[in-house]
C-alpha cells in the first residue's frame, strides 16, 4: 500500500463523484419518474440514480480495469487487483426525488478489506468531503474535526429509518426512548451526509440500523479521519445491523444506550 496508490484512488474518486454530481444536478428532469422499486413503494430508484451508477462504474473500469466494483444499483465486478470500489450513485434518493438538497454521491476505495479513500459529494450543498486513511478529513479544502464530546443529554444525534414498516416501527420505538435522553434528534435522509456532518461538527453523533456498505463506506472513513470513533454493537465494526459514529467519550455512552434499547434488531 503506497501513498501513490492512495493519491491515485483519491483523484479518481473525486473525478467520478464530481462528474456524477454534475449529471444528477443538471440532468434532473422536471417529470422525474421511478424506474423500479426496491424493498417497498417508498424506496424508489430513479432513472438518474441508475444513470449515475453507469457513469461512475464506466469511468472506474475504464481507468482501472482490474479493480472490483460494488454498487447499490447492481454493479458487481470481482476484480483482481485487490482494490474494490464501493459506490452509492445517489444517496438520499427520496430527497432527490422531492427536490430537497440533502443528497450526495458516495465513493469509497478499499484494498484487502480496508477503506483507503472516501469521497462524499453533495452538489446542492456545494460541498465535497474527502478522506484518505491516515491523512485526516476535509470539507472542500478545509480540514474538519468532530466536536468535543458533550454529555449524552446535550448531544445532537442524527439517525435514519428503513423502508419496511416493521423496521421503521422498531426504529421509531428506539427514538421514542432515546429522545428524552439527548438534546434532540435529526433525520436528514442521507447516511453519507450525516456521517460527514459528524466529521464537520454539525452533528454530535449519528447512528442507524439497516445501512449497506455503499451507504456508509466513504462517510465512515471521513468521520473516523475527523476524529470520530465508529462501530456497531459493542466490539463490532459498522455493519448493516448497526452503524454508529461519535467522538470518543460520547461514542461509548451512545453505543451502550443503543444496545440496551435494541437498536440493532427489528
Amino acid at each position: 500500500m503506497t501513498d501513490q496508490l492512495k493519491a491515485e484512488l483519491l483523484e479518481l474518486a473525486l473525478e467520478a463523484a464530481l462528474r456524477a454530481g454534475e449529471l444528477l444536478r443538471d440532468g434532473r428532469p422536471a417529470d422525474l419518474g421511478v424506474a423500479a422499486t426496491k424493498s417497498s413503494a417508498v424506496d424508489v430508484v430513479t432513472e438518474m440514480d441508475i444513470a449515475s451508477e453507469k457513469l461512475i462504474a464506466g469511468l472506474l473500469t475504464d481507468r482501472r480495469p482490474d479493480d472490483g466494483v460494488l454498487g447499490e444499483e447492481g454493479a458487481s465486478i470481482e476484480g483482481t487487483s485487490g482494490v474494490q470500489w464501493v459506490i452509492d450513485p445517489l444517496d438520499g434518493t427520496v430527497n432527490y426525488l422531492y427536490g430537497l438538497p440533502s443528497w450526495a454521491v458516495s465513493i469509497a476505495a478499499c484494498k484487502d478489506g480496508e477503506t483507503l479513500v472516501g469521497v462524499v459529494h453533495a452538489p446542492m450543498r456545494g460541498e465535497t468531503c474527502r478522506a484518505v486513511l491516515g491523512e485526516g478529513a476535509y470539507l472542500n479544502d478545509s480540514p474538519v474535526h468532530v466536536r468535543p464530546a458533550p454529555a449524552l443529554e446535550l448531544a445532537l444525534v442524527g439517525t435514519g429509518f428503513g423502508y419496511r414498516v416493521e423496521r421503521r416501527t422498531q426504529q421509531a420505538e428506539v427514538v421514542r426512548q432515546l429522545i428524552p435522553q439527548v438534546r434532540d434528534i435529526r433525520r436528514g435522509g442521507s447516511a453519507a451526509i450525516d456521517l460527514c456532518d459528524v466529521a464537520a461538527g454539525r452533528l454530535d453523533a449519528y447512528y442507524e440500523r439497516g445501512l449497506n456498505p455503499w451507504d456508509y463506506a466513504a462517510g465512515e472513513l471521513i468521520a473516523r479521519e475527523a476524529g470520530a470513533l465508529t462501530g456497531g454493537r459493542p466490539g463490532d465494526a459498522p455493519s448493516t445491523d448497526l452503524t454508529i459514529a461519535a467522538p470518543p467519550g460520547l461514542f461509548e455512552l451512545l453505543q451502550g444506550r443503543l444496545d440496551e434499547l435494541g437498536a440493532w434488531h427489528d
